[in-house]
């Protein structure tokens, strides 16, 4: 024990002194394994210090209340709720019984003797530096004990009275305003004036606006009421503090009475899932991660620390093998004196842990003190503010081992190879007779085959997308295994290169043992990269084939559908000011009840309309059943085929794709049509006449005209459709033009005049506007007109169809780039491995004579030849998977296909066809661009001359 210990102890001095004469070579290795430790480190710092506490969860959501109380809207019947109380469902609730609805008094439920807190949120469109500013407007007495830590004080004071409020400081940063600053609401001119500022923990990008209760909402709802629009409503719930707090016994109590609680005693010590009746309540269960969800996610993370820590090896052990290879007299010297084998390899070893541990503290350390320093960026990328600065030590240890393992295994290949050496040829540094291992190669073609077959039976037979990514794996790791015996492969092509690559090229099949790793190394990065970039590559291609667009290229949609259309005038202005615009055509909307009111019929004195389907036009297959039931299970899968492809009810009739338009119908004139692309003169001439022209066979009854229901009644509506009876309302009949052609109309089933719709008693509401651009609008013109449109403060949907924009050519560079710089980064440290071997025979060449360049140019080509070799392998075996993944999706889409075609939901009997295509540019970027830049690289850093010395006989 005590000869081991001191062999040992003697071996990590020298390997630490050899590390510190080698600080080049050592700060690369360090820095090569230490950023992975860093990148991880950091990570598990910022996702425990981010995941907060139960206790910290609660101070942010109900302060120091025991519970908050909120109305679940389920007309007070009993409930069952989670332990979170997030989710309340009726507790007696059948499946074939309505979702019981309406307001609860949650007053009612409150203990006696309880210390309460109204909490309400609304919003309004607040006046702001740059315009209106859609916000949220909370009424909370935010200075009362009971709300300490829902909404951390930043700056000033709190609201005292009525007329003042406090606002969040991403309120501020976004309205332009401070505190001392003054605002009102649209509608609203009340002034308002800001004392404070302040943060909310759990969401820091949310804009907010708090006072104190009955002072803002209140006064605002009956202002915008007056205006004619319709109550902008808000949601109510109480922070409540009674002595003993609200056990889950308590929490069922108040359930009973419809009210739906988050207790703070039931948030630190929630229930078994056994005692929630919610969870044994049918399709409601507690779906938590399964134990398979759980060992997958395990070996997705050991997957991919292995494939990372093989990565780093195959890097770092050439360097080591530079350190052991200029080290080998000093090695023999060990020898001569009477070591063993096992000492050079503690010797080469000890350097690896020597590496390791320093890159584990380096790590380490900076892990903590750059999560400390940046914790306010991070805390505002992520939207919340950390807890606890949390350290895990065990985690942290686990992941500084990882560094350690790394660097052992990445200089046991050169301890072997070094120990292998005779003193003799270490003394003298001859090189001797090296040869390759015959048996490793076998076992990566067995590899390659098992990891092959895998990967296809995957994607062939199971459509498992785990075997595909397993067996491609075990491939990848074949194909390193065989690197050597390749290697030697590509040195047969020597023969008809010049001298110089010539040379190259034989220098690295020589020398396997430096080559080898270095090209595996290139080839894991290569595959990776080709991997991804062919699955992309072929999902674009997919995308691009399956686009639908939802204009005609170059035209803009723009619409308002809130407050009557107020700001479409300012909307169609800022269009045509800022784009542009060839031809514009301005659009109205039906509108129902008051003027403000919403399409949807949402607020007191609002309805909608709709366009009447005539009985006879409707497709057989989605006619309600008296019964309830689904109408299509009524036809065989060959008469639900038939009626697909025979039956024009059964056409799909919305024109496409395109925009959504609520009704289908919009209010304009001929310049939409032509927008649209639509040429039809008899079109135009029907709007001329007052007739409505429809793009959907299925609206004209037998009299060639449309129904249009103006529904004002909603409730009896909505409570006819559930019943299965004729929805109530006033019907007006249309003369109808049908447009021949089946045209695309991106999205409008039908439109009128404005004075064909105030003929047939409709009210319509200004909506937006189509323009078609004679170009498409550049970067500064999009900037421009959507910093006017965010001023008006409105919901503005803005449409420009631009055709199909490939979104991941930006993945394809970053992937091209990484796999470059790790290419030229491996093919380097081979090339100063070669350049430390035939330094003796670079003397010899400049002693006899030779030009400077030879010096430049060999090593050029040197790591050239690494670069080439390990792209074109990376290339091939990246493939594999990609093509995998992409035959796993191809079957599982015909298997959908198949159950479609079989059901009688699809009449398309031809199968689907997912394209697999090869990124040519990015393999043209690795195959041609990546060595000749590796190479170019490595001939501008290598100095011309050498210094001339006498070369020992060998």
């Amino acid at each position: 024990m005590k000869t081991w210990f001191h062999s040992w102890r003697a071996a990590i001095r020298i390997a630490r002194r050899d590390a510190w004469r080698a600080k080049g070579r050592s700060a690369l290795v360090l820095a090569m394994i230490a950023l992975p430790i860093l990148g991880v480190s950091a990570f598990d710092l910022t996702f425990r210090s981010a995941e907060l506490s139960p206790a910290e969860k609660v101070d942010r959501t109900i302060g120091t209340a025991d519970a908050r109380f909120r109305d679940p809207q389920t007309g007070g019947v009993p409930i069952l709720q989670d332990p979170a109380g997030e989710t309340g469902v009726p507790a007696t609730l059948r499946d074939d019984e309505p979702w019981p609805s309406g307001a609860t008094d949650v007053t009612k439920s409150i203990p006696a003797g309880s210390t309460v807190l109204t909490d309400r949120v609304g919003s309004a469109k607040l006046t702001t530096a740059h315009g209106l500013l859609m916000t949220e407007v909370r009424e909370l007495k935010a200075s009362d004990p009971v709300a300490r830590g829902i909404m951390p004080l930043l700056e000033g004071r709190y609201p005292e009275k009525d007329d003042e409020v406090m606002a969040t400081s991403q309120f501020l940063e976004t309205s332009g305003l401070s505190v001392g600053s003054t605002l009102s609401a649209r509608n609203f001119e009340r002034p308002y004036r800001i004392v404070g500022s302040y943060e909310l923990p759990d969401t820091l990008k949310t804009d907010q606006v708090n006072a104190l209760p009955g002072a803002f909402l209140a006064p605002y709802a009956k202002a915008v009421e007056k205006a004619g629009l319709p109550d902008p409503g808000s949601s109510v719930s109480y922070l409540v503090r009674t002595p003993g707090g609200f056990t889950w016994n308590k929490v069922q109590e108040i359930n009973a009475k419809g009210v739906l609680v988050a207790s703070r005693a039931v948030l630190l010590a929630p229930p078994a899932a056994a005692d929630v009746p919610l969870y044994q309540k049918g399709n409601w269960g507690d779906y938590g991660a399964g134990p398979t969800d759980r060992a997958a996610e395990v070996a997705a993370v050991v997957t991919v620390v292995g494939l990372a820590m093989l990565e780093i090896c195959l890097l770092a052990g050439p360097a080591f093998a530079v350190g052991a290879r200029r080290s080998r007299r000093q090695l023999g010297l060990v020898g001569a004196n009477g070591g063993a084998r096992s000492h050079i390899r503690a010797i080469v070893l000890s350097g690896g842990l020597v590496i390791g541990v320093a890159a584990a503290v380096v790590g380490t350390v900076l892990a903590v003190a750059l999560t400390l320093a940046l914790q306010p960026l991070l805390e505002q990328a992520m939207g919340q503010r950390f807890g606890a600065f949390d350290v895990r030590p065990l985690e942290i240890l686990a992941i500084a081992l990882l560094a350690v393992l790394t660097g052992l295994l990445a200089a046991i290949v050169p301890a072997v190879t070094a120990s292998r050496q005779s003193v003799l040829s270490s003394l003298t540094g001859r090189r001797g007779v090296r040869r390759s291992s015959r048996v490793l190669p076998v076992i990566g073609l067995v590899a390659v085959l098992l990891g092959g077959s895998v990967a296809l039976f995957g994607s062939l037979v199971t459509e498992q997308v785990a075997l595909v990514a397993a067996g491609s794996a075990l491939a990848e790791l074949g194909v390193v295994a065989m690197t050597p015996a390749l290697v030697g492969l590509f040195g047969r092509s020597g023969r008809w290169l010049p001298l110089s690559p010539r040379l190259a090229l034989r220098d690295a099949v020589r020398n396997r043992g430096r080559t080898a790793p270095a090209v595996a190394a290139v080839l894991a990065a290569v595959a990776g990269t080709v991997a991804v970039s062919t699955y992309t590559a072929s999902q674009e291609a997919e995308d691009r084939a399956s686009y639908q667009p939802t204009l005609p290229y170059g035209v803009a949609a723009a619409f308002v559908r809130e407050e009557g259309g107020r700001d479409v005038p300012a909307v169609r202005e800022a269009v045509q000011r800022y784009l542009p615009v060839d031809l514009r055509a301005d659009v109205d909307r039906v509108s129902v009840g008051k003027p403000g009111c919403s399409p949807w019929g949402e607020g007191a004195g609002c309805g909608r309309f709709e366009v009447v389907m005539p009985p006879a036009n409707e497709c057989p297959l989605y006619t309600a059943a008296p019964d309830g039931s689904d109408p299509a299970q009524r036809f065989t899968p060959d008469q639900r085929r038939k009626m697909i492809t025979e039956d024009w009810r059964c056409e799909d009739g919305n024109g496409g794709g395109g925009i959504y338009i609520d009704g289908g119908l919009l209010i304009g004139d001929a310049k939409l049509l032509q927008v649209l692309g639509v040429d039809d003169p008899g079109a135009v001439k029907a709007l001329a006449d007052g007739k409505v022209v429809t793009f959907d066979r299925a609206q004209i009854d037998a009299k060639g005209t449309v129904g249009l229901k103006q529904i004002t009644d909603v409730a009896a509506a909505d409570k006819a459709a559930e019943e299965g009876r004729p929805i109530p309302g006033k019907v007006s009949s249309v003369p109808a033009y049908l447009v021949p052609g089946g045209k695309d109309s991106y999205g409008l089933q039908a439109m009128m005049t404005p004075a064909a719709a105030k003929a047939t008693g409709l009210s319509t509401v200004p909506l937006g506007v189509y323009v078609s651009t004679d170009r498409l609008p550049d970067g500064e013109q999009r900037q421009r007109l959507d910093g006017e449109l965010t001023k008006l403060g409105s919901n503005v949907e803005l449409h420009l169809e631009e055709g199909f924009v490939n979104d991941y050519g930006i993945v394809l560079l970053s992937l091209a780039i990484f796999a470059g710089l790790v290419t030229i980064g491996a093919a380097g440290i081979a090339t100063g491995l070669a350049q430390a071997d035939a330094e003796a025979d670079l003397k010899t060449l400049a002693a006899v004579g030779a030009p400077p360049r030879v010096r430049r140019t060999l090593s050029g080509f040197q790591c050239g030849v690494v670069a080439a070799m390990g792209v074109v392998l990376g290339s091939a075996a990246g493939l594999l998977p990609a093509v995998g993944l992409r035959l796993t999706e191809e079957r599982d889409q015909l298997r959908y296909h198949e159950m479609s075609v079989a059901e009688g939901w699809s009449a398309d009997t031809a199968p689907p066809d997912l394209p697999i295509v090869v990124p040519w540019e990015t393999l043209g970027l690795l195959l041609v661009a990546v060595p000749l830049g590796a190479a170019l690289l490595a001939a501008l850093v290598t100095r011309s001359r050498g210094a001339l010395a006498r070369r020992a006989a060998t």
